[in-house]
């Protein structure tokens, strides 16, 4: 059977090249298990992975810093992202040196504005609520004005490129009439239940590279009985079929465990075995399964909104 390589690298409009495959760095919300990511994170590496995606909001900026040290990498050889919170506005560069600190290197590869929605800064959370469990937005401030503050961030040197997550075609749409710089990423959620062909496509028009988070689809789409027929074709896990899929799409592909041995079986099947080319007509059973469903958000919406915006704001 043919095979595909899996552990190259796209190049983003900046010229620079990421690795398509990125290890996604949320752990969870309690300190010890931010703390404990630095195992698995260094695993990883170990494992082959060149590139780690982390936020100041994950909380393992710190644990990240710790496993590229461990490693014994060249810090040049590994790929580091992190994100913007949604309460940075104002003080991005405050926010952004933080991050840098607590990662303790010299440069960040790639820093994105992790939501375009811009949430009230209350000292000690992340998570601020009104009385009736809305997320506090603040309604004057806009993305196209914090990504500016990105963009100001690009001549201190301290990061190579800029992008934006969690957004649209109309979300971009609104921010390429401002923005100088086209970013050079966007990080949705994206997996065989939440293709986003249209997004897809639109981004490779402009110029931008998009990264998948969640792109698995957890076990509700491995356990599909399209993927589970497929695999069984391919001889093949669930997982690597929809990680097949994902590279004939050509997007970044940013898969995260926070359990040492599922990581390292991840691992095998990401970088041990080559991933199977997909036959067209199998490419297109898997685009069918598309139903624009999130495996993550709908807990987290409240009275039609999720963080603060209405749902048809997002375009969700």
């Amino acid at each position: 059977m043919a095979s595909v390589d899996c552990t190259g690298t796209l190049k983003l409009n900046t010229g620079a090249e990421i690795p398509q495959i990125g290890l996604g760095g949320w752990a969870g919300i309690s300190p010890e298990e931010r703390f404990a990511a630095r195992d698995w994170m260094l695993a990883g590496l170990k494992a082959g992975y060149r590139h780690i995606d982390t936020a100041l909001v994950y909380g393992t900026e710190a644990s990240v810093g710790d496993a590229i040290r461990g490693s014994g990498i060249p810090r040049s050889e590994i790929y580091v992202t992190s994100k913007l919170p949604w309460n940075g506005h104002g003080r991005v560069k405050e926010v952004f040196e933080k991050s840098l600190k607590d990662l303790d290197i010299d440069y960040i590869d790639l820093y994105l504005m992790h939501w375009p929605v811009a949430v009230v800064y209350q000292e000690g959370t992340d998570f601020p609520t009104n009385p009736d469990g809305t997320t506090p937005v603040l309604h004057d401030v806009s993305f196209n004005d914090i990504y500016a503050d990105l963009e100001k961030l690009l001549e201190t040197g301290k990061v190579k490129a800029i992008g934006v997550s969690n957004s649209s075609i109309k979300t971009l749409n609104q921010l390429l009439e401002t923005a100088k710089v086209v970013p050079a990423v966007n990080q949705v959620e994206l997996h065989p239940y939440r293709a986003q062909d249209e997004l897809v496509q639109y981004c490779k028009s402009k110029g931008i590279v998009v990264e998948a988070y969640t792109p698995s689809g957890r076990d509700v789409v491995r356990k599909d009985p399209v993927i589970i027929e497929l695999a069984a074709k391919y001889k093949v896990s669930p997982t690597q079929i929809i990680l097949a899929w994902h590279i004939t799409r050509g997007v970044v592909i940013l898969p995260g465990s926070t359990n040492v041995e599922r990581q390292k079986e991840n691992m095998k099947v990401m970088f041990l075995v080559s991933s199977p080319i997909l036959a067209e007509e199998d490419v297109k059973k898997i685009n069918a399964l598309d139903r624009f469903e999130s495996m993550i958000y709908r807990p987290f919406e409240v009275k039609g909104t999720l963080w603060g915006w209405p749902l048809e704001r997002y375009v969700w």
